[in-house]
């Protein structure tokens, strides 16, 4: 079986394969070695995640055991290791095995900071598979194209549109609830001014400086402290601002996806917050 969107990475290949892809589309780096359970369990799922989102990013796989040398540099203490690199920098993502459905949350969240950064291309195949073998390749579902699209030239406005008008037509669409959501915030923390975060240290009852720092936390990753805030938030609210809190965090768990444990646990804080 190949792997269309997955490299092998060594030291010598890093800089072209990794650090100048990485200003087109997101590039997974996985650490990992042959002699460790987890890493070896790991594997197949991050594949299997590259070939289903059909070039929203590439799998690098770096051997720590035939490169110790970057792996030291990366700073690897355990292994595997996830991280993402987005224009040379590093995001981190997970460490350890993680299942098919929490690994998605990670790079679905990965996304949607790819985005905020300006970074929409799709990888070409870059595997053994790139080759040939056509009819294996995975067909995106056309109902969510005109919102990929439209997200991909950097028109969230489009894709804000796309996405309501698929809600329209089927308000229980789970995908098209997330894209909105993804997108919605993306649009909302691209011109957040830098003293956001002071103004709601300053202000505790400034609601909409405790939603905006909730949202730069959610897209820089901190996700239970951007969920904290907002709890927090409605505890110290009323009427119609408690509520604007509260539909403010339920689209924040749309983004994260309500498997997450994190959002679990938000939920079950939340309704002790409202009762």
């Amino acid at each position: 079986m190949t792997d269309p969107y997955v490299l092998n990475v060594s030291e010598p290949t890093f800089q072209s394969d990794v650090i100048e892809r990485s200003v087109q589309h997101p590039v997974v780096v996985e650490f990992w070695s042959p002699r460790s359970e987890a890493s070896v369990a790991l594997s197949p799922v991050l594949a299997r995640l590259s070939t289903e989102y059909d070039g929203k990013f590439v799998l690098a796989r770096v051997d720590v055991d035939a490169n110790p040398q970057l792996a030291q540099a990366v700073g690897v203490q355990s292994i595997p290791l996830v991280i993402a690199v987005l224009r040379g920098q590093v995001v981190p993502l997970f460490q350890g095995a993680l299942g098919e459905p929490e690994a998605r949350q990670y790079l679905d969240q990965l996304f949607t900071v790819a985005v905020a950064n300006g970074i929409t291309g799709r990888a070409e195949p870059v595997g053994p598979a790139a080759a040939g073998d056509e009819a294996a390749e995975p067909q995106s579902d056309p109902r969510y194209e005109a919102a990929e699209d439209a997200v991909a030239a950097g028109d969230l406005d489009g894709a804000i549109a796309a996405y309501e008008a698929l809600l329209k037509e089927a308000p229980a669409d789970a995908e098209a609830k997330a894209g909105l959501a993804r997108v919605q915030l993306v649009k909302r923390t691209r011109d957040v001014p830098a003293e956001v975060r002071t103004r709601a240290a300053e202000n505790p009852e400034d609601v909409e400086a405790q939603m905006l720092v909730a949202d730069v936390d959610l897209m820089g990753g901190h996700v239970e402290d951007a969920f904290a805030r907002l709890i927090r938030t409605i505890q110290a609210t009323a009427g119609d601002e408690r509520n604007t809190v509260r539909l403010h965090l339920l689209e924040l768990f749309e983004v994260v996806g309500g498997d997450d444990e994190r959002v679990i646990r938000a939920r079950r804080q939340l309704m002790t917050a409202l009762f």
